[in-house]
C-alpha cells in the first residue's frame, strides 16, 4: 500500500471529540471519525493555505463545485450542475433548515428506525412529529417494510422522508431497486425525499452506491441530497458540506432559511480540503477501503472464533460495524456501561438509534489494526463480565 493506515497518532490533547470526551484508559470506538491522518495532499494544501498567513472572509471558488460536480459523475454517474449545489457547514444544521422550510407545526416526517439519531433530534427540535418505518431485521438482514412505509406515507401530514443512503447503523447500501420502490410510494403520496448521502464514499467493494436523484427525472425533481467528503476523507472538523437541489421552487424557499440561518459561510480550510480531496486523493480512498475491508473480515472471524454470542452484521456500507447482543440477554446500555467501566471500551449503545435495536451495539472500526484488535479483546473481556453477572 502507499499509504501507512496501520500507523498510530496519539489524538489525546487534541480537543478530540472521540478521545478526549473519553475517560483515561478506555478506548475510544464510538463516534464516526477516523484514526488515520488524512490524506497527504490535504495536509500539504492546510499547511500551505496556513502559510499565506491572512485568513478573511472567503468566497467559495468555481473550483469548489466543479470538484462535486465531477466526483458525482465519476463516482456514481449522478450528473448535476453548479446552480443545484447550497454549499453549508454542516449535514446536521442543513437537515435543520430543511425541516424548518417545507414543515409547519402538525406536520409529521418520516425515517427508517434503526437510524442516526440526530435525524430524531433534527425533527424533534423544530417542534415537527417523527413518524417510523421500523426496517425489518430477520436473519441478520435488514429489508425495508413497504407496506408500513407506504401506510405511513398516505398520512397527508407527513410532508419530508428522509433516507439514510447508505444507512447509518446497520450498514446497509440501499440497492437501486429498493430506492425506486420508496421513490415511487413518495411521489404518489407528495412526501418529498431527503437523502443524506454523508456516507456515499465508503462502500465495501462487492457493493456500490446509487444516488437517489440519479435514478429518474421525476425523484431528482422530488428530492434534496446531502453530501460532504468529511466522512469519507476524516475532515469532519473543517465542516463543510453540500446540499444539491435541482427543483428551483424547493431551492428558492430553502436557501430563504439557509440564509436566515447563517450557515451557508464556509471556512477557507473546508473549501480547500474538499477540493483536494475530490480531485487528487482518489487512490487514498480506495486504499481506505480495502483497510477497511480487511478491518471487517478480522472483526468478524474474532467475533465467530472468541465471541459466539455475538453476530455480525454483515457491512455493506460505512465504517461502523452493527453487532446482535441479543444473545446475552441484557439491554444495550447497560452492555454499554459494562464494557466502559469494566472492560475499558466505550461504544454506542442501540437503542440511542431507536428502540427496537437495543439488542445492538455500534462500533466502528476506522482504526489501525493494533487498536482494533485491542478493542476486540476489550470487546471479548466484556462479554466475559456480562456472563460472571449472570453466575
Amino acid at each position: 500500500m502507499k499509504y501507512n493506515f496501520d500507523e498510530i497518532t496519539n489524538r489525546i490533547g487534541t480537543n478530540s471529540s472521540k478521545w478526549d470526551t473519553t475517560k483515561a484508559g478506555v478506548l475510544p470506538m464510538w463516534v464516526a471519525d477516523m484514526d488515520f491522518k488524512v490524506a497527504p495532499n490535504i495536509i500539504e494544501n492546510i499547511i500551505d493555505s496556513a502559510n499565506h498567513g491572512i485568513f478573511g472572509y472567503t468566497v467559495i471558488s468555481d473550483e469548489y463545485f466543479e470538484a462535486e460536480i465531477n466526483w458525482s459523475k465519476r463516482r456514481f454517474n449522478f450528473n448535476i450542475k453548479k446552480e443545484w449545489i447550497e454549499p453549508t457547514n454542516g449535514v446536521i444544521p442543513s437537515l435543520s433548515s430543511i425541516v424548518q422550510t417545507f414543515c409547519e407545526k402538525g406536520d409529521k416526517v418520516l425515517i427508517q428506525s434503526p437510524v442516526y439519531h440526530y435525524f430524531d433530534i433534527a425533527i424533534k427540535q423544530n417542534d415537527i412529529e417523527v413518524v417510523r418505518n421500523n426496517l425489518i431485521y430477520e436473519n441478520g438482514i435488514y429489508n425495508i417494510d413497504f407496506a408500513d412505509f407506504e401506510e405511513k406515507a398516505k398520512d397527508e401530514k407527513v410532508k419530508l422522508f428522509i433516507l439514510c443512503n447508505p444507512h447509518n447503523p446497520v450498514g446497509k447500501a440501499w440497492s437501486k431497486e429498493d430506492l425506486a420502490k420508496l421513490g415511487k410510494i413518495c411521489l404518489k403520496h407528495n412526501v418529498l425525499v431527503i437523502s443524506d448521502e454523508i456516507h456515499r464514499d465508503l462502500i465495501m467493494n462487492k457493493y456500490s452506491h446509487t444516488a437517489f436523484g440519479s435514478i429518474s427525472e421525476d425523484f431528482l425533481q422530488n428530492s434534496i441530497t446531502l453530501t460532504s467528503a468529511t466522512k469519507s476523507f476524516n475532515i469532519a472538523g473543517l465542516k463543510a458540506s453540500n446540499i444539491i437541489v435541482a427543483n428551483q421552487n424547493l431551492r428558492v424557499k430553502l436557501n430563504k432559511v439557509l440564509e436566515r440561518n447563517e450557515i451557508k459561510k464556509l471556512n477557507i480550510f473546508g473549501i480547500n480540503s474538499t477540493i483536494t480531496a475530490y480531485n487528487s486523493c482518489e487512490d487514498w480512498l480506495n486504499e481506505l477501503i480495502s483497510y477497511l475491508e480487511e478491518n471487517k473480515k478480522l472483526v468478524e472471524d474474532f467475533i465467530k472464533n472468541e465471541l459466539k454470542e455475538l453476530k455480525v452484521i454483515n457491512l455493506e456500507a460505512t465504517y461502523l460495524m452493527w453487532i446482535d447482543i441479543s444473545s446475552l440477554n441484557i439491554g444495550s446500555a447497560e452492555f454499554t456501561k459494562i464494557l466502559e467501566d469494566e472492560a475499558n471500551l466505550r461504544v454506542i449503545s442501540g437503542i440511542t438509534f431507536g428502540k427496537e435495536a437495543d439488542n445492538f451495539i455500534r462500533v466502528n472500526i476506522a482504526t489501525p489494526r493494533e487498536i482494533l484488535k485491542d478493542g476486540l479483546e476489550r470487546l471479548k473481556n466484556g462479554v466475559l463480565e456480562v456472563n460472571r453477572l449472570k453466575n
